[in-house]
């Protein structure tokens, strides 16, 4: 506000100490951290000036856009997120004059491709502000390098975890559409992340009933033998207990040939095509399924495309939780996994 300090924070980043709505008199921008060059700096600068005088910027919650900037000539995918310093929150009352400095971070990337990892970064973002206290001093410490090392914890982990599984992969990709638990040995913290992000990032959560995912993390946590074990003591991760087919293979293949060029953005959006064809299959069979109820010949069509899906073990199981308390359904089903064990 022009009554007090603006700070901000960020790879490039301004911010505001604003209102909901602020008008331009309400906020100036002061920079705490970049390393762009003074001319995009202030380029930046301006457009979130623009996104915070529209009020187009709420508390925690993430955006990305395309930035046009002098340097590097083109337009870059920037995404950014307005917060406040919790442990001040804490101490600000409805009474209380002190005005609460907010912050907008900015993480430049070369496309707008940032939006597949949005969510990710919003999470980066809520570690930050854990560590940002600047009546600490704990900028240098704590908050610079957290900014400098976001595209490498928040975007490149799915990428390490394709350059080390490499054709093994597809067991990963099967356990995470499965809902199979998994358990890792012998890894040092940072991959033991990896692997849980990229398995977070791989499953169907939230694409599927809740209820759907309940009831199948259940079932096969039930079942102890089927989880899988990974051993990174070696080179090499050794698996056990682990499951593949033909669907989780095939995309494997997609991973390790986009493993050349080592972009991260193609690893994650190769991941969500992976996601998207898994849920276009689910949904595909359902349809046959309630076809199925009423019709011969659509029951042979649920087993030839379960058959020729390349991932009728898995997509059977998700059905299976689904249509439990649908009895006609339910036979359905039955008479598929006949067929299918036969």
């Amino acid at each position: 506000r022009s009554s007090q300090q603006g700070a901000d924070s960020g790879d490039g980043s301004p911010s505001s100490a604003a209102a909901e709505t602020p008008s331009s008199e309400d906020f100036s921008l002061s920079l705490l951290d970049t390393n762009l060059p003074a001319e995009a700096e202030t380029e930046l600068r301006s457009f979130i000036a623009k996104r915070l005088t529209k009020g187009a910027l709420f508390e925690g919650m993430g955006n990305v856009a395309s930035v046009g900037l002098s340097i590097p000539e083109y337009k870059v995918g920037c995404y950014y997120c307005r917060f406040q310093q919790e442990n001040l929150l804490e101490m600000t009352t409805l009474e209380s004059e002190i005005n609460v400095p907010e912050y907008v971070v900015c993480f430049l990337g070369g496309s707008e491709k940032e939006d597949t990892f949005r969510l990710e970064l919003d999470k980066y973002i809520q570690s930050l502000k854990i560590n940002l206290d600047l009546e600490q001093k704990t900028l240098e410490t704590c908050v610079n390098p957290c900014l400098r090392s976001w595209f490498e914890n928040a975007i490149c982990p799915v990428q390490r975890v394709v350059q080390l599984f490499q054709e093994k992969l597809a067991f990963l990709l099967h356990a995470a559409l499965s809902y199979t638990p998994v358990e890792v040995k012998n890894a040092d913290e940072r991959t033991e992340k990896d692997i849980s992000r990229f398995l977070a990032a791989a499953s169907l959560q939230g694409l599927v009933q809740e209820g759907t995912m309940t009831s199948l993390c259940i079932a096969m946590t039930e079942e102890q033998h089927k989880s899988m074990i990974i051993d990174c003591g070696g080179p090499q991760p050794q698996l056990h207990n682990a499951g593949s087919n033909r669907f989780c293979e095939d995309w494997m293949h997609a991973f390790v040939n986009g493993a050349e060029g080592g972009n991260p953005f193609l690893f994650r959006q190769i991941l969500e095509n992976f996601k998207l064809k898994a849920i276009q299959d689910i949904n595909n069979l359902k349809r046959f399924i309630r076809q199925a109820e009423m019709n011969h010949y659509a029951l042979f069509k649920c087993y030839m495309f379960l058959k020729n899906c390349g991932s009728g073990d898995v997509l059977l199981k998700i059905v299976k939780v689904e249509h439990a308390e649908m009895p006609e359904a339910r036979n359905v089903v039955t008479v598929l996994e006949e067929f299918m064990r036969e």
